[in-house]
């Protein structure tokens, strides 16, 4: 194979998937892991695609591995967070049985909860506090307490999860993008997200603007698979997608 074709082989490969690893091009194109580092050094040097640990993205997405501390989350885009969180908490209901995955957001979410009957399955300890300090019944996972996030992830959490069938769900999500889907940088904290979500009837991640377009280490469900939550599109990636609900004032636009 000519290195033209190899070139625009990989390129088109990363541009319909959004992504790919090192062995996914080798396996498609047959061809070395040398010779596909080598390709993809070109190609980000044109400016075609962007090299990334392990593989390549198409340009344009960012790609994080970090995972900022609950502290660090708090204060960021503090408003919008707001306008999201008193959206999400108006669509719960009485005798509703909800899942609130760990975040920032989701905690907000408990300053605005009208109902009386609403029972609460949890991962985070500052949710589950909140919420039975409200008076709300609460149920918090048990596993193993992740120190960056306050949650509580692993297996015991995952197979605790299992029992429950819930209303209404709502996650939080490092990064957003169409083709990559909902995405967090712990596979442990990745796995607990989606197990709830399999196991919940609607779901929705509360997202503001910076996290799309964004790729995170781990996808946990598809982009179709629930209803996100924003106070903006900016990216003109999401204009025409249908499960998008954008917010203001805290009520849909």
């Amino acid at each position: 194979m000519l290195i033209e074709e190899r070139l625009q082989g990989i390129w088109r490969i990363v541009t319909e998937k959004g992504s790919a690893s090192i062995q996914e091009l080798m396996d498609a194109l047959n061809i070395s892991e040398s010779t596909v580092r080598r390709d993809l050094a070109v190609l980000d040097e044109q400016g075609r695609i962007q090299k990334v640990r392990g593989g390549a993205m198409v340009v344009g997405d960012a790609y994080s591995t970090k995972e900022d501390s609950v502290t660090q989350k708090k204060d960021k885009n503090l408003a919008e967070k707001r306008e999201i969180a008193k959206y999400a908490a108006s669509l719960i209901k009485e005798d509703d049985f909800v899942y609130l995955d760990a975040g920032t957001t989701t905690e907000l979410m408990i300053d605005y909860l009208t109902t009386k009957q609403t029972v609460f399955v949890t991962n985070a300890v500052a949710h589950a506090r909140k919420l039975s300090q409200a008076g709300y019944t609460t149920f918090i996972l048990g596993g193993e307490l992740k120190a960056t996030t306050e949650a509580i992830i692993g297996p015991e959490a995952v197979e605790s999860l299992r029992k429950y069938n819930f209303t209404k769900g709502f996650w939080g999500a490092n990064g957003v993008h169409r083709k990559n889907g909902f995405t967090t940088p712990d596979p442990k904290e990745a796995k607990v997200k989606q197990t709830a979500m399999e196991h919940c009837a609607k779901r929705y991640i509360l997202s503001d603007a910076s996290k799309f377009s964004q790729i995170s280490c781990v996808k946990f469900a598809d982009f179709a698979h629930a209803c996100i939550i924003t106070t903006k599109i900016s990216d003109p990636a999401f204009a025409e997608c249908d499960n998008i609900i954008e917010v203001q004032g805290g009520e849909a636009k």
